[in-house]
């Protein structure tokens, strides 16, 4: 049966182990990605964007990471329009919204 002073030496070996696989690893990763970059002439923003152009939504979206949402109810008085979403105009609030929808 082995003793804690062992068990310890093991983990102390152990964790020596594991940085130095980590450090060799971490430098074979870090070679690949500078060759990719190179190979591919990529920039900081491409590999990192910053601001609300993150993500594929976002690239194909050209309008800051939003979209137009269709207009749901219409005002037959005015022609205004609400989408549904947010806090509901005046001429709707508590009021029947059936007789509001756009067909």
């Amino acid at each position: 049966m082995t003793t804690y002073k062992e068990l310890l030496q093991q983990r102390e070996a152990l964790e020596r182990q594991i940085s130095e696989a980590r450090q060799r690893e971490n430098a074979q990763a870090l070679a690949q990605v500078r060759a990719l970059v190179a190979d591919f002439e990529l920039t900081p923003e491409d590999v990192f964007p910053t601001g609300k152009t993150r993500g594929p939504k976002a690239a194909a979206d050209k309008s800051g990471g939003k979209t137009k949402v269709a207009p749901k109810y219409r005002n037959p008085a005015t022609g205004d329009t609400w989408t549904g979403r947010g806090k509901p105009p005046r001429w709707i609030q508590d009021q029947d919204r059936a007789q509001f929808l756009i067909a």
